[in-house]
């Protein structure tokens, strides 16, 4: 692999968006959020009333789907057909909908090019769940950052705009799609074989980006 690849994988919460922006700027290379592009097809699945679960009708609307990312100033933006949906995808039923149908062996198929193409061009981080396992295998550094559930709800909690929102209902939602995605027969969650996992729980974002750059730069020496 001519382009250096780092990949940081860990379920919902854990701090992988936080922790990869920082690292990639430290690193000056991109950041790819793959998970941006599942919620991005759950977005456009349910903005067009998609039968997901149909797989003709599921295969149809892929072969229209038109997802890429662009540079803007230092962040990656999410297109759909020429429309910015970076806003619209963060949300829990997106994120729900995102996990159910990342499941399906033709969203997964879909996708893989996009991350393939950026990764022939550029160095880059790319932060998902089956970065270090399935995407890129080869990559020199693997990292599986994890945290206690009641951690990761509490800081997606905060995330939420939403006055109406309900910590005990992040949680909930937030076990499920973690036991969707660690239980799917398709790409499961779960550490690389040879990635080194981090437990997020009581370190600063600022702690676990200074432990994977001394880990990567001694991984660079050998």
């Amino acid at each position: 692999m001519s382009t250096r690849i780092i990949t940081i994988d860990g379920p919902a919460g854990a701090g992988k968006s936080t922790v990869s922006k920082l690292l990639s700027k430290q690193l000056g290379c991109v950041y790819v959020d793959t998970g941006a592009l599942y919620r991005g097809v759950a977005f456009e699945i349910q903005r067009q009333d998609i039968d997901w679960k149909n797989d003709a009708a599921l295969e149809n609307f892929l072969s229209n789907l038109d997802l890429n990312f662009v540079m803007k100033k230092d962040s990656l933006i999410l297109m759909s057909s020429g429309r910015n949906i970076t806003n619209f995808i963060r949300t829990p039923e997106i994120s729900l909908l995102a996990s159910f149908s990342s499941a399906k062996p033709q969203v997964r198929a879909a996708l893989l090019d996009i991350q393939k193409n950026i990764a022939k061009t550029k160095d880059a981080v790319f932060e998902g769940r089956d970065m270090g396992t399935i995407i890129f295998p080869d990559a020199p550094v693997k990292f599986f950052l994890f945290a206690d559930l009641g951690v990761r709800a509490k800081r997606r909690f905060d995330e939420i705009p939403d006055q109406t929102k309900d910590i005990n209902k992040v949680q909930q939602e937030m076990k499920l799609r973690n036991g969707n995605d660690s239980q799917r027969k398709s790409a499961p969650l779960k550490p690389a074989a040879d990635a080194i996992e981090i437990d997020s729980s009581f370190m600063t974002i600022e702690e676990v980006v200074d432990k994977m750059l001394k880990i990567i730069e001694k991984a660079c020496k050998t």
